[in-house]
């Protein structure tokens, strides 16, 4: 599947389309942001909204967890090369401890880096978050707080159910984000593909003092019209 355009052109054009995107969001420090990773044509002007709060990041470096659509996992796992490849060039990999693994096909990863690499990010730590305990989410979220960057949490919310169904759900699972409410938020059947990393989240939050703040929820029955079995995106900032 393409998830947005392989063309260096068209894709840096949609690009601009996306961060271009006025906010009402008054200019605070952006420790970093929640975004969505379906295709662009789907997500991408959500995603965008969250990333053009990063304009100005001093930091050029990102962590980004995304859960894993491909391989069973327990725990997380980072890239086992150097770089990251697209249309748009190669960005360079934060060295890191976790165990690696090639995991170039998650687009819930690849998805985010065109607009790192659009905002100038020059360095990634890219984490692969699977099945983990609330224990364990703790403990991850330790291992990489004192990083210096922002942190991207890459996840979509409900999946394929009707429109009135997916906003009353998706309405549950944004209150638990916002509220840091790690047991609701798991207890929340069909909650969000990114459940995992949003746990480490939440604890990364009560750590550092971060508190989410949503900046715009649509599902995809919003974009396609095709509101019988929708998936749900979110964008927020802390």
């Amino acid at each position: 599947m393409e998830w947005y355009p392989q063309d260096k052109k068209e894709l840096n054009r949609l690009l601009d389309e996306f961060l271009s995107q006025e906010s009402k969001i008054k200019s605070e420090k952006v420790n970093g942001i929640i975004a969505p990773h379906a295709g662009y044509s789907y997500s991408g002007a959500i995603a965008g909204k969250a990333y053009a709060l990063l304009k100005d990041c001093k930091s050029k470096k990102a962590v980004i967890l995304s859960p894993s659509h491909y391989i069973p996992l327990q725990g997380v796992v980072s890239h086992d090369k150097d770089s990251w490849e697209n249309p748009l060039g190669k960005i360079s990999l934060t060295k890191n401890t976790f165990q690696k693994m090639n995991i170039s096909q998650e687009h819930a990863i690849g998805n985010q880096i065109p607009f790192l690499q659009k905002l100038g990010f020059k360095e990634i730590l890219p984490i692969v978050v699977g099945e983990i305990t609330s224990e364990e989410a703790k403990e991850i979220a330790k291992q990489i707080s004192s990083f210096e960057g922002v942190f991207i949490i890459s996840s979509d919310l409900s999946h394929f159910l009707s429109y009135n169904e997916a906003e009353k759900k998706d309405k549950e699972t944004i209150k638990a984000i916002l509220k840091l409410k790690s047991k609701r938020l798991s207890s929340i059947d069909n909650s969000a593909c990114g459940v995992f990393p949003l746990l480490i989240l939440i604890e990364l939050c009560k750590l550092k003092k971060f508190m989410p703040k949503l900046i715009e929820y649509k599902n995809s029955g919003d974009i396609t019209g095709d509101k019988e079995q929708v998936v749900g995106y979110a964008s927020f900032w802390f």
